[in-house]
């Protein structure tokens, strides 16, 4: 079934409306709209799509938004899609820094994301369930997903080294078969995809760095840089990129990044948007209004039109790789990986909403964050049970448990 652009810009809407929870939220949210609601993706084309998302750096989640549009309706699907998963949240961030910088911390505001984050907990939990039934078939899909969040949680490994890792032992232990025979892929049409998009990509900033823009074109050569190496979701380069804008270019103060990413976190879209947070207030900061605009528009391409860059130029090969027996058992042993450490951004993200303090543990060549106990956050437990009791107990949606959190939480802070 092929839908019309007016459906696609519905479906993709309400999804990017309301992709709160991080990429395992945003997954699972993807896959009921596009595999269980509607007949536009099977089961095997949405996981096959996942690993390959999950290969590329960027946000795999809204990579695999631009693939879900891509696959139903070619370039302008992917480009309908992929904006559709970004713009929502976006907007949302642009309101956030200029709230922020007039207000400060907000006590009011900060309180109604706490009860967000607690939702955000349960939501992933539910999420990441959900997503393994799927994903882990078998004792040795589950073995994989076990040692990949040992792997990134205890051994602290590079994300694309237990990709690389995965993808090895997938394909040496596969079963050789015959690949059947399939359509060749224009070799130049994928030329002509990277010339096209990689010009609308950069040459951008090379002009802002010919007529001396300087802030912005540092903004936009850095997050051009980041967007390059970002493997495995934001998580992956968050401390890297915390040391560069504080230390090394001082845009911002390290409060201030901790903010921004807490602000990041709780609005709908991929966490990476928290580069678009920081522009925007860096050219607040040193030039007001107009420069703020100015620099969070810069954020947002750089970050995300190499996405669909990757992704235009990758998608024609999916067919290709999953039709020959050992890369497509490479693939499904991504697939199971990629669930553990999805398991670790779930972990690393209810360690910090729950505890005021996370320190780090090292045995031997282990380490791994162990929260101060002494630090537990009270009402952020209580947020959690109330939500858990709402989603699961009462079976209440997504939209409605974020709605009801953040009431919560003004609530409290208002009482």
């Amino acid at each position: 079934m092929t839908p019309s652009y007016p459906e696609m810009a519905r479906v993709f809407g309400h999804i990017g409306v309301m992709s709160f929870g991080g990429p395992a939220a945003q997954i699972a949210l993807m896959h009921k709209e596009l595999v269980e609601d509607r007949p536009w993706l099977d089961e095997q084309t949405y996981l096959r799509a996942l690993s390959l998302c999950m290969l590329l750096p960027g946000p795999e989640a809204m990579q695999l938004a631009t693939y879900s549009g891509w696959k139903l309706r070619g370039v302008w699907g992917g480009l309908l899609a992929g904006g559709l998963f970004v713009l929502p949240g976006a907007f949302v961030i642009a309101i956030l820094v200029g709230l922020y910088a007039q207000y400060g911390d907000l006590p009011l505001v900060q309180s109604m994301f706490l009860g967000i984050k607690a939702a955000v907990i349960v939501i992933v939990l539910q999420a990441l369930r959900n997503l393994s039934r799927k994903a882990l078939k078998g004792r040795s899909s589950w073995v994989l997903a076990g040692l990949g969040f040992l792997a990134i949680f205890a051994l602290n490994l590079p994300f694309p080294l237990i990709i690389a890792a995965a993808a090895l032992w997938g394909y040496a232990t596969a079963q050789p078969g015959e690949t059947p025979p399939l359509p060749q892929v224009d070799t130049g049409a994928t030329l002509r995809t990277a010339v096209i998009w990689g010009g609308l990509w950069l040459l951008p900033l090379v002009a802002l760095t010919l007529r001396q823009q300087t802030l912005l074109a540092d903004l936009g050569w850095f997050f051009a840089k980041l967007a390059v190496v970002t493997f495995g979701g934001a998580y992956a380069v968050l401390a890297y990129m915390t040391q560069t804008i504080v230390d090394q270019y001082g845009w911002i103060g390290t409060d201030q990044m901790i903010d921004a990413l807490g602000l990041a976190e709780t609005t709908p879209g991929p966490l990476i948007l928290v580069t678009q947070f920081v522009a925007t207030l860096t050219g607040y900061l040193q030039g007001g209004a107009t420069l703020a605009i100015a620099a969070g528009l810069v954020a947002l391409w750089a970050t995300f039109v190499p996405c669909f860059l990757w992704i235009f130029l990758a998608a024609p090969y999916l067919d290709h790789i999953s039709a020959r027996p050992r890369l497509a058992a490479a693939l499904q042993a991504i697939t199971a990986t990629v669930v553990g450490i999805i398991l670790n951004l779930s972990v690393w993200f209810a360690l910090h909403v729950l505890f005021a303090n996370v320190g780090q543990s090292t045995w031997v060549v282990l380490s791994f964050p162990v929260p101060e106990w002494a630090t537990f956050d009270l009402m952020a437990g209580v947020f959690c049970a109330v939500a858990a009791v709402w989603m699961w107990g009462l079976k209440r949606g997504l939209g409605e448990t974020l709605i009801l959190m953040a009431a919560l939480g003004a609530a409290v802070h208002l009482l």
